[in-house]
C-alpha cells in the first residue's frame, strides 16, 4: 500500500448555505450529503473562514494504484487502525486511497499502516 504521511493539515467542515463559494476556499475535497455539503480544507485555510477546527486531521495517501471496484484495501486499513485504537475517515479518489486521522495519532498510524504492509509482502 506505500503509505505516505503529507504535510498539511486538514479539517472536515460542513456548509448548508449554497450561496456560500466554496470554491474560493479551495478545498481537497468536498462531498455533497442530504444535510449539508462537507468540505475537506486545509486548516489554516478553514481557521481564517471562521470554521471550527478542533478535529485537526492528518492526510495518508496510499501510494499503491488502487482500483475502484477493488475489495478489501479499505477494510484491511480500517482494521489496522482501528487495532491499533486510532479512529480513521477514508477518502477514496480515482487514483489512490486516503486515510485522514487525528493530527496526534499520525505518527502511530503511519506505523500500524508500515507494519500491515511488511506482513502481506
Amino acid at each position: 500500500m506505500d503509505p505516505a504521511l503529507q504535510s498539511d493539515e486538514f479539517v472536515f467542515c460542513a456548509i448548508d448555505d449554497e450561496s456560500v463559494d466554496w470554491r474560493a476556499l479551495k478545498p481537497l475535497g468536498q462531498f455533497r450529503e442530504a444535510e449539508s455539503t462537507t468540505l475537506i480544507l486545509e486548516r489554516t485555510v478553514a481557521e481564517q473562514a471562521g470554521f471550527d477546527v478542533d478535529l485537526p486531521m492528518r492526510q495518508i495517501t496510499l501510494r499503491v494504484h488502487s482500483a475502484l471496484d477493488g475489495v478489501g484495501l479499505t477494510a484491511a486499513v480500517a482494521s489496522a487502525l482501528s487495532n491499533a485504537g486510532i479512529p480513521c475517515n477514508m477518502v477514496a479518489a480515482f487514483h489512490h486511497d486516503h486515510v485522514f486521522v487525528p493530527s496526534s495519532m499520525a505518527a502511530a498510524a503511519l506505523d500500524a499502516l508500515r507494519k500491515v504492509q511488511a506482513s502481506a509482502t
